[in-house]
């Protein structure tokens, strides 16, 4: 009897579940109330209460309730015509996007196929209802948009579940948000910006009808609310403000959008059995190290003086930009008195073959380039040993820690500050420009960087008060200038008769102390001894992280690699590299739009899901 009774009531639970479902869908529709009427748009204001005002207040745009923020009736009608076009382009976006991530649920919970069945976003364009530009000194452009959607989009996907296919219909999508848009940093490569930097400044309205085969689901009592509090809450989880979503638009093969992550720490140790290049003597050797991807002048290694067998022991830094695709470039040449210094052999070691904070040493068999095909390759021409270490800025340490195992504990603040106001760093100082400068006899400034006794100067620009420089100048020190001043001045030349003259046109000192503490500084300041004079420039810190663990790892010159944790003490991995697997590759990416925004497309999904 027990057991009788038992099952009765799991049948009875099973059959009360849905009956109940319906019974609630019934008297849900039933007494839904009828008064509701829409606004008659035909009556002027002076026709409706003040109670029927204020509920019309939030369905205004910004524009007319704020002056911060700008019609833009242009961009509507741009988007208006336009819309047609990006729906298919848009739709073309989801469909490749969303298809390659069915096959993942296909032969779960009995699934056989997914299809979409119908796409379309609609003839509704989303209307943008004010928008604000924001003034910065920053090199980027900082706009806030108040956007509306109220589409007519039907998304109809088809699931074939055994023998019954299930239609999933999405219609009537309604978004209401205020976004801010920030478009950087600015390049010299179209389209001017390298990335669009997406947030949200509140939580968004999101409504929407759901149908599962042909019925509103969305109309169960409180099942809409919950939803749409749900995706309201993941939605401002992943992008309100301050998250927020990057598109990168230019390529980092590029380089316009490549910022120093890291130094690279080179020993030059020796070379051995190098060619002998001179007739009565022996080749006096030395190095050049450069970085692929750099304008900058090529390291020298001091001149070993008839030696086939030198020893260097010298040390260099070099500026990493993409540690996964730049190479270190060795060239070994034979140093002459007059003429041209012959040329001894060559070699590359790739930089993703290194593990952040721990030093590797190279033997290298030089070649005479990187052709597989030159049979000048054959010729033996020795070898060269050199140690490498990649030490990641301090800020940037996070991007590497997939290869480092290594997570930054964000309690340990003191002890951060202390390794950026003690450590190793790059100062990076960008003139970005002056205003006003004016001198007594000439107008062809140029700026001038006095810093440790290091002097940098920019381009002159003729025949101008306001010139406009963007340059950038790096110094890597082995201490934070906690109590450093930095000296720079604007200079107009003039060369006359053979003559060259110059001029003071203002100067300036900054204190760079509270740099290191805040890490940047992007201000306008007025020049000393000028009347009206001001410079604008842009000042760096960035502090290299210190080791807090060291890993060890055999690593092989071309192909994969693992790392395993070990002891907290830098070690030293050997590798050699020899003409067969020296085999240069070509590192930078070729990456095409239509790729890109497929993968923005999945990782949104994946936010999403």
């Amino acid at each position: 009897m027990g057991f009788l009774g038992s099952l009765l009531g799991i049948i009875g639970f099973g059959i009360g579940i849905p009956i109940g479902i319906l019974l609630g869908f019934f008297i849900f529709i039933y007494f839904e109330p009828r008064d509701v009427k829409d606004l008659d748009t035909n009556k002027s204001l002076e026709d409706y209460d003040s109670s029927t005002l204020i509920d019309l207040l939030p369905k205004l745009p910004l524009w007319v309730m704020n002056p911060d923020y700008e019609r833009v009736d242009w961009l509507n009608k741009f988007i208006h015509d336009t819309w047609p076009y990006f729906d298919k382009v848009a739709c073309g976006i989801i469909i490749s996007t969303a298809e390659p991530i069915f096959p993942e649920y296909i032969g779960k919970f009995q699934i056989k196929s997914i299809d979409f069945k119908h796409l379309t976003l609609g003839n509704l364009p989303p209307k943008i209802h004010g928008l604000k530009v924001h003034e910065s000194n920053e090199n980027q452009l900082v706009f806030d948009l108040a956007l509306r959607w109220a589409g007519n989009a039907d998304i109809v996907l088809a699931i074939k579940l055994l023998s019954l296919e299930i239609t999933v219909q999405l219609i009537d999508i309604q978004i209401s948000a205020a976004t801010r848009i920030i478009l950087r940093p600015f390049v010299p490569t179209f389209p001017c910006f390298a990335s669009i930097v997406v947030s949200l400044m509140e939580k968004p309205q999101i409504d929407f009808g759901l149908k599962v085969m042909g019925g509103d689901i969305m109309a169960i009592p409180g099942l809409y609310q919950c939803v749409q509090e749900v995706i309201r809450k993941q939605v401002a989880g992943l992008y309100l403000w301050p998250h927020t979503y990057e598109i990168p638009i230019l390529d980092c093969s590029l380089g316009a959008a490549n910022k120093p992550v890291g130094i690279l720490r080179v020993k030059v140790v020796r070379a051995k059995k190098l060619l002998n290049m001179d007739f009565l003597t022996t080749s006096d050797p030395y190095v050049k190290l450069s970085l692929s991807g750099e304008r900058l002048l090529a390291k020298k290694t001091s001149v070993k003086m008839n030696n086939l067998n030198p020893e260097w022991f010298e040390d260099f830094k070099m500026i990493v930009k993409d540690p996964q695709s730049q190479v270190l470039q060795m060239h070994l040449y034979d140093w002459e008195k007059f003429g041209v210094h012959d040329y001894l052999g060559m070699q590359v070691v790739p930089l993703n073959l290194l593990i952040p904070y721990e030093k590797k040493e190279f033997t290298l068999n030089l070649l005479n380039s990187m052709d597989p095909d030159d049979p000048h390759n054959k010729k033996p021409r020795g070898q060269i040993t050199v140690e490498m270490t990649f030490v990641p800025f301090l800020e940037d340490s996070k991007k590497f820690s997939g290869i480092l195992d290594y997570e930054q504990n964000e309690s340990s603040h003191d002890a951060s500050e202390k390794i950026s106001l003690t450590g190793t760093g790059l100062l990076l100082v960008t003139i970005i420009g002056a205003k006003d400068v004016e001198g007594k006899n000439h107008n062809n400034p140029y700026a001038m960087i006095l810093f440790r006794g290091d002097q940098r100067t920019t381009k002159s620009i003729k025949k101008t008060r306001n010139p406009i420089w963007n340059e950038e100048f790096q110094f890597v020190l082995e201490e934070a200038p906690v109590k450093d001043l930095i000296h720079i001045e604007i200079i107009s030349k003039r060369r006359r008769l053979g003559f060259m003259s110059k001029e003071s046109l203002g100067h300036v000192k900054i204190n760079l102390s509270d740099i290191v503490y805040n890490g940047h500084i992007n201000e306008k300041y007025y020049l000393i001894n000028s009347r009206d004079g001001i410079i604008h420039v842009d000042i760096r810190w960035k502090a290299q992280q210190a080791a807090a663990a060291v890993l060890h790892s055999s690593v092989p010159l071309l192909g994969s690699w693992s790392s395993t944790k070990h002891s907290p003490s830098i070690s030293i991995s050997k590798v050699k590299l020899s003409p067969k697997n020296a085999e240069y590759r070509d590192f930078s990416p070729s990456i095409s739009i239509s790729t890109k925004l497929q993968k923005l497309g999945q990782d949104f999904l994946l936010h999403l899901a």
